[in-house]
């Protein structure tokens, strides 16, 4: 009775120590089990950047959802200047140890330089043009960066559509409202190819030079005006500016002309300069617009140091005619 009295007591007092061997011996603790997906569903407590794990369901994003950065180099005593193949809209900056801005009076090139000295972790920028396109960098310190002047490519060129690369975005920029720059360039080259002339009593001609309209054109909340220069004389014609506006037709004398200008928001071949015995066109994209009874909108062209100006009056009716534009013509 004595011995099995003894035993009991052994056994009660191995059972802390079994208890704590099993503990250790479990790799699953009670932390770990509060961040196990079994406990609540929700993962908490590990790094991101351990893998492939994301809170809750989630997509892989495959490759050819990409878009491939341009590496380049950068210094502190130098500047590295890009040059894109349309205006500059938009940049952001990966850190503050690079610095950024366009040069001046001109807005498709971008200068990028260090802003400290041998700054050792890498960083990126991205810029957005007024085309559609998207370009993403890596960048890099370097005491001397190997190319300062780099030319970007546009990306609509002579290729099939499909052959169109990586930065060819639906991007959507407020000055078009709903559409993208890329269908609204589209759209220009499509009337500027086909040379269509479907309005036939629009234009001036005076001094030797016929300026004409030749079509007027829409496509969702755009209007696109399709113009033609042509000089017959053998004097160049310098273009100084073209100005729109919707004036009053008939203005009482001592009366305030109260006017609305027009601004292109894109051009298609806008031309500076129509040599002698030459023709010129040009397609302009507007904001769709519509004329109110009693005013009618003109369109004046400026010739630089001359007095071979141009104008000619486009009334509301001309702007209800404009013919549509067939997407699938375009694309």
């Amino acid at each position: 009775m004595k011995n099995l009295i003894i035993a009991l007591f052994l056994a009660v007092l191995s059972i802390p120590a079994f208890a704590q061997n099993t503990e250790e011996n479990n790799p699953v603790t009670e932390k770990q089990a509060q961040e196990s997906p079994e406990s609540d569903g929700i993962r908490t407590g590990i790094n991101p950047s351990s893998g492939d794990l994301y809170y809750g369901l989630t997509r892989k994003i495959m490759y050819d959802r990409m878009i491939p950065p341009h590496g380049i180099e950068v210094t502190f005593d130098k500047t590295v200047h890009l040059i894109f193949p349309s205006p500059i809209v938009y940049v952001d900056l990966g850190s503050a140890n690079i610095v950024a801005g366009k040069a001046d009076g001109v807005d498709n090139i971008l200068r990028v330089k260090a802003a400290i000295r041998d700054f050792s972790t890498e960083t990126n920028f991205s810029v957005v043009t007024d085309e559609g396109s998207f370009y993403s960098f890596n960048v890099k310190y370097a005491d001397e960066p190997q190319k300062l002047n780099i030319e970007l490519k546009d990306f609509t060129h002579d290729g099939e559509a499909v052959n169109r690369p990586n930065n060819s975005l639906d991007i959507y920029l407020s000055e078009l409202g709903k559409e993208t720059p890329k269908l609204v360039k589209l759209i220009m080259k499509s009337i500027y190819d086909n040379d269509k002339r479907i309005y036939k009593h629009i234009g001036s001609k005076k001094f030797g030079i016929q300026f004409l309209l030749k079509g007027i054109y829409a496509y969702d909340g755009m209007l696109y005006l399709h113009t033609q220069i042509k000089n017959s004389t053998n004097v160049p014609y310098d273009i100084d500016f073209i100005r729109m506006k919707i004036v009053d037709k008939k203005v009482a004398k001592r009366t305030a002309v109260q006017e609305t200008l027009i601004v292109p928001v894109r051009a298609h071949n806008y031309v500076t300069r129509v040599n002698g015995q030459a023709v010129e066109r040009t397609v302009l994209a507007i904001q769709k617009i519509t004329i109110p009874n009693g005013k009618q909108l003109v369109f004046d062209l400026y010739e630089q140091n001359g007095g071979r100006n141009q104008s000619f009056v486009i009334e509301n009716e001309d702007l209800v005619r404009a013919e549509r534009i067939n997407e699938l013509k375009i694309r």
